[in-house]
């Protein structure tokens, strides 16, 4: 890689410090003191390793035995991967928040508690709104071993030949975060075959990746439309967040009206980006207990549900020209395979957002709970499917696998965060991997229409 290009991946990490991951080695994630109690509730702020744990031990360790193909014929013949970026600092929003609490808490009454202390006396707010969510030191390594991972797992498809003749695509969304997880995932691809002579390019397409952004009817009505967010709003008034504020309050020794619940939201995130950026079990997790932290991660799940899963219906159809882009790739690699050809798309690695995966997930009807998650609901909803936390942790990625079994017989594997799931409504699963035209048939109604620029006009009412 150029230097110009690596000082791109490196800009604005100097202030992150040294992380020892041997502090996390050969220990069970519940009983180790460096990992917060309630770091598996950190919704879209939470670590990948925290969905799988055994990455804990070793970040380079894969499970090939998921990969269960009908036969030993099979053999796989396309990857698409869909990728979030790796974990970054917070926005400048959420660091204006922090900001406050952290001037409150360095003001409030003198601490009994040595960890209350060392939040008045030893920790500095470090966060800086020019952060805004550039990726990190971890967000780097989190692709590069991904993309370790992952050549591990499909070999065949992600090989050195395969990305030196050109068979390996990467695209991505324009955002600092997503280009720099893009280089990195590159990286850890040229650093395992020792590249040092050849350069791989990647395409920027918004279009593709950001495609939340240029859908009018889903900006208009739910983006930029305040009252799309009632169940949250309602949630955040309701008794269960007041309780979370009223404990933090007691926990700080102040007055029960100086924590709102932006301050509580920052709390959690204070806690979730001390850990998922510096390893570190910050005193600031000490303002919840697990009861607390379901209750922020409902919050949480409320916002993605109604802003990007299936509150609304534009949420999911927003999504159609990545659903359409998927499988005419397929459909390509189909083709060239039935032919007789090579398939000149091995792989396509695109890179964007959690609100690139979420809409797509919600579009192809995975973790669609029986009853919606609204603002009363909570109690009720503690086996829920919906769950960000599982779903969309920081390098979350939704891969779809196309398998030749011989014969014509071809058959798709779905993995969301390299497990295998079974896609939603389709009976005859063959070990998750079913027919490709099964799998067509199944979305045939979305294939036919979820037409990107119809879904995304904005009927005006006459008059």
């Amino acid at each position: 890689m150029p230097i110009s290009l690596w000082k791109i991946v490196v800009f604005h990490f100097t202030a992150i410090p040294a992380v020892s991951w041997c502090l996390l080695n050969d220990v069970n994630p519940e009983e180790n003191p460096d990992i917060p109690t309630i770091a598996k509730y950190f919704s879209t702020k939470g670590r990948y390793e925290e969905v799988n744990p055994h990455l804990i031990e070793d970040i380079l360790a894969v499970n090939t035995s998921i990969l269960q193909p009908p036969s030993a014929q099979c053999r796989e013949i396309h990857l698409t991967a869909i990728i979030r970026h790796g974990t970054r600092y917070p926005t400048t929003k959420n660091v204006k928040k922090m900001q406050k609490l952290y001037d409150l808490v360095r003001g409030s009454a003198p601490a009994k508690d040595s960890w209350l202390r060392e939040l008045q006396t030893q920790w500095t707010m470090w966060y800086t709104e020019d952060m805004d969510g550039r990726l990190v030191q971890k967000g780097v390594n989190d692709h590069r071993h991904l993309a370790v991972r992952l050549s591990k797992l499909f070999p065949s498809l992600i090989s050195e030949k395969k990305l030196r003749g050109g068979l390996i695509k990467f695209i991505t969304s324009s955002k600092h975060r997503c280009v720099n997880s893009t280089l990195s995932f590159k990286a850890g691809l040229t650093e395992l075959w020792t590249i040092r002579d050849k350069e791989f390019e990647h395409a920027v397409n918004d279009a593709l990746m950001r495609f939340f952004d240029q859908c009018t009817r889903f900006l208009e009505e739910v983006d930029n439309n305040p009252s799309a967010m009632t169940e949250l709003d309602k949630f955040r008034e309701g008794p269960e967040m007041k309780r979370v504020e009223e404990k933090i309050a007691d926990r700080l020794g102040v007055e029960y009206n100086l924590i709102t619940d932006d301050m509580a939201e920052a709390a959690f995130y204070l806690c979730a980006y001390e850990f998922a950026i510096k390893t570190v079990n910050s005193p600031w997790c000490r303002l919840f207990d697990e009861v607390d932290a379901q209750v922020m991660e409902y919050a949480n799940d409320l916002k993605q549900y109604w802003k990007r899963g299936y509150g609304y219906d534009i949420n999911s159809k927003s999504s159609c020209i990545l659903f359409h882009d998927l499988f005419s790739r397929l459909d390509k690699a189909v083709s060239e395979n039935q032919l007789g050809q090579p398939v000149t798309e091995a792989v396509t690695v695109q890179i964007g957002h959690a609100e690139t995966l979420l809409p797509l997930l919600t579009l192809l009807g995975f973790f669609n709970d029986s009853d919606a998650l609204t603002s009363t609901n909570y109690a009720t909803q503690t086996q829920r499917s919906f769950r960000t936390s599982h779903m969309l942790p920081y390098a979350a990625n939704l891969l779809f696998v196309l398998y030749d079994c011989g014969g014509g017989d071809l058959r798709l594997q779905p993995l969301l965060n390299e497990k295998p799931v079974p896609f939603p409504g389709l009976t005859d699963q063959k070990a998750s991997m079913p027919l490709y035209q099964e799998v067509k048939k199944h979305y045939n109604d979305l294939l036919q229409g979820c037409d990107f620029e119809t879904e995304c006009q904005l009927f005006k009412n006459p008059g």
